[in-house]
């Protein structure tokens, strides 16, 4: 009888948060696990007095693993993949794992559970009926500001991971970008000290920059353009608030308010110049 090969959700943190079915299929119907790391895993077992042999698949070994597996479903053994954390392939290795017992001819039976993205945005207080999910941010500036700046007009709820590393350099460039963009950030979820942050980006900012430290997992929910107030609709409104927020000239403004709502900085500087605005402007100092 050929082989299975189960995709298995396991917690993101709180052992407990796993189903009775991943259990069962753990301990009873699988012959061998394939996950991340061995030690991190072997924890999920001892919880649960799991003996099972354990092979390790990672981003380095997965296209060598993934022929390992299909060999074993040959012998007509199941195998569960898992992740160190959640469901497995959602910025996770395991692609490869499964494309190849799929392309052999073998059963893939996805049995969910825990999911970062999902814990984050039904937690999160922003809309649900429509979501986007980027995965990881990149790490290096330029590639994550293009990322960041593609979807500064997208329609749904956005939902990203982050580095505690980086977080505050990403919010930074998120202000820049969005504005006062409503967000949440999801941190430790499940775990001990689970928080999520509620506001606007700059309010966000300034929690974490009077942290000695941030650490932990961090989800991101970014909201929708029209969540955010009617003043951050407005590039006039924004070149001002710059000026009078930030201490930029108005070039500057300009220039930041242009990037961020995709427009050429010459309509910025006109709007910013009406005379409604320059009498509003006058008003504020």
């Amino acid at each position: 009888m050929p082989g299975i090969l189960y995709a298995i959700a396991t917690p993101i943190g709180n052992l407990e948060d796993i189903t009775f079915r991943a259990v069962r299929i753990l301990r009873e119907e699988v012959s061998i696990i394939a996950c991340e790391d061995t030690r991190q895993t072997r924890k999920l077992l001892d919880r649960y007095e799991i003996r099972k042999a354990l092979i390790s698949y990672h981003e380095h070994n997965e296209k060598d693993r993934a022929q390992q597996i299909v060999v074993s479903l040959e012998r007509g053994e199941n195998v569960a993949l898992i992740s160190d954390a959640g469901t497995p392939l959602v910025s996770d290795p395991g692609y490869r794992v499964v494309k190849a017992a799929i392309e052999a001819g073998f059963n893939v039976v996805p049995v969910p559970g825990p999911s970062a993205i999902l814990a984050a945005l039904i937690g999160s207080g922003l809309a649900t009926d429509e979501f986007r999910f980027i995965g990881f941010l990149p790490s290096k500036t330029g590639a994550r500001r293009k990322v960041l700046a593609s979807i500064l007009n997208e329609t749904a709820t956005v939902v990203a991971y982050e580095s505690p590393h980086r977080i505050l350099e990403t919010l930074a460039e998120m202000r820049e970008l969005y504005g006062e963009r409503p967000i949440v950030l999801a941190r430790e979820m499940t775990k001990m000290h689970e928080e999520f942050l509620r506001g606007s980006t700059g309010e966000i900012l300034k929690q974490f920059q009077s942290r000695p430290s941030v650490k932990g997992e961090i989800t991101l929910v970014i909201g929708r353009p029209e969540e955010a107030s009617a003043k951050t609709n407005d590039p006039a409104t924004e070149v001002l608030k710059l000026q009078r927020e930030e201490g930029l000239d108005r070039m500057e403004a300009v220039k930041a308010v242009a990037k961020r709502f995709g427009l050429p900085k010459r309509e910025v500087y006109r709007l910013a110049a009406a005379p409604d605005n320059s009498r509003a402007g006058r008003r504020h100092h």
